[in-house]
């Protein structure tokens, strides 16, 4: 719609322009020119005209159709890196859970990981990652930690989506216990080595 809307404003533009040329040539004819009503006519060619306007709205709307395609893309592209960081930032966090609670193994819930309450951390609220991940999303990008098992926890996986696809982001991600981020273009179901390592 963007890009239509300078053509449209052109062909407008244009045919102001013929019926302009038109105007100027009777305004010059010496039925007007002389006497007082050739004077106000020619004062009311002063200031700017609308094919001028029209010109002018026309070149701003060609700089919007090329800027905010950019500007979408550039936000994409940022919301995609934040939500690599978060990934690699939970496989981090579960690394130092499994340590600091080795009977209990990997988180089996983000808000595990997250938490309020850090004094001092518990296995339920450990306070290894901030709150807004904790709850699920974050910059565009919604995260699900699933498929954990066993007795201790010794599996794990982390699925981040875009909330809107194509819109607040374009990749899928995703990792596991082999804290190895991985990317995909087409919705994750399940993590594993049939989706490729992130580049």
């Amino acid at each position: 719609m963007i890009c239509v809307l300078p053509v449209l404003l052109l062909v407008l533009a244009s045919l102001y322009a013929n019926l302009g040329l038109d105007c100027v040539l009777e305004m010059n004819s010496p039925r007007l020119v002389h006497g007082r009503m050739g004077e106000k006519q020619m004062r009311r060619q002063k200031g700017f005209s609308l094919i001028e306007l029209l010109i002018v709205v026309a070149i701003i709307l060609i700089i919007a159709s090329i800027a905010i395609p950019n500007l979408l893309r550039a936000r994409m592209s940022a919301n995609e890196a934040s939500a690599v960081a978060a990934v690699r930032a939970i496989n981090a966090a579960q690394i130092s859970y499994n340590s600091a609670y080795p009977t209990t193994g990997y988180a089996a819930t983000l808000a595990a990981l997250g938490g309020t309450s850090c004094a001092p951390p518990t296995s339920t609220s450990s306070c290894l990652i901030d709150t807004q991940l904790a709850s699920g999303t974050k910059n565009g990008y919604s995260f699900t930690l699933s498929g954990a098992t066993g007795t201790p926890v010794a599996t794990y996986q982390i699925i981040a989506s875009p909330i809107t696809p194509n819109q607040t982001g374009v990749k899928f991600f995703c990792s596991f216990a082999d804290a190895v981020p991985r990317s995909s273009p087409t919705a994750i179901a399940t993590c594993d080595t049939s989706i490729a390592p992130l580049q």
